[in-house]
């Protein structure tokens, strides 16, 4: 009895069954609890409505971390009944390590800290846990869960065009010190210094704050603005194709396992025709 209950527990709180009503609307609450958190996070910053109306902010956020400090507790509770969980004390362990485990305890545990009894907003590292429970929609966000498995699927391109982005940027960097430092030792007083404007430049954002003054200087900027736009299309190339090579194996998985059934002869119709003898003939 009680392992039943235990495995209906997890799978509605994991939303493993969305024909359930029971999971729907658990999953859409938890969903609008991580919004409306979010959202009073911000409208917090404005004194003039957090003063008036600060002991409603108190009370909703006393509510929602009540509700994810029980979520996590039937979360750890309930998982012993999935089988790579099955184990009392490791298997919960286990769990608890995973990555949205570990996301939904940050959600909730800094609010039992003793500074929590101060003013919430003065605390900067509890203000960033609190933007942290959006992390948590990731749980319910197919578009996440798809962009997971895209940087999954593109890891080794991503990871190249990183190095050659590092390797870029530090030898951009290296040879603005050089060019420039006597110009300006103020603006460019060593490399670390220097890869501020790389980054800028690089991502062709150009703030202004810093820039070069020297002919060779202007020459570098301008060589590696135009190697950043080519450099920053290309994981937006791999990640587009990316999503459509997973967006074209969602379908093919989805057509396989519920597969379009005609209603007057019973035959797959998603499964192209087989020509027959007497056609070919």
């Amino acid at each position: 009895m009680v392992k039943k209950i235990k495995r209906r527990v997890f799978l509605v709180l994991e939303a493993k069954e969305h024909k359930q009503t029971l999971s729907r609307v658990c999953e859409y609450f938890l969903i609008f609890l991580i919004i409306s958190n979010t959202l009073a996070v911000c409208i917090e910053s404005m004194e003039e409505i957090y003063e008036n109306y600060k002991i409603w902010f108190l009370i909703f956020n006393r509510f929602s971390i009540g509700i994810f400090t029980l979520e996590y507790i039937l979360r750890v509770w309930s998982c012993t009944s999935i089988e790579k969980y099955h184990h009392p004390i490791w298997g919960r362990l286990r769990y608890m390590l995973t990555p949205l485990a570990i996301i939904d305890l940050i959600a909730f545990l800094p609010f039992y800290f003793p500074f929590t009894h101060t003013d919430l907003r003065t605390v900067k590292l509890f203000g960033l846990t609190r933007f942290l429970q959006l992390l948590k929609l990731g749980r319910y966000s197919r578009g996440i869960k798809m962009l997971i498995q895209v940087i999954r699927l593109r890891q080794e391109e991503l990871i190249l065009t990183l190095n050659i982005a590092i390797f870029l940027l530090i030898s951009a960097s290296s040879l603005i010190y050089f060019v420039e430092h006597e110009a300006q030792p103020d603006k460019f007083p060593h490399i670390p210094a220097a890869m501020w404007w790389g980054i800028i430049t690089l991502t062709t954002v150009g703030y202004g704050d810093v820039y070069p003054i020297t002919p060779l200087g202007k020459v570098l900027g301008g060589i590696l603005a135009l190697l950043g736009i080519g450099l920053f299309a290309l994981p937006a190339g791999i990640i587009a194709s990316g999503f459509t090579e997973v967006i074209a194996a969602n379908k093919k998985s989805t057509q396989t396992s519920c597969p379009k059934i005609c209603p007057h002869c019973g035959k797959n119709i998603d499964q192209p025709p087989h020509h027959s003898t007497d056609l070919e003939n």
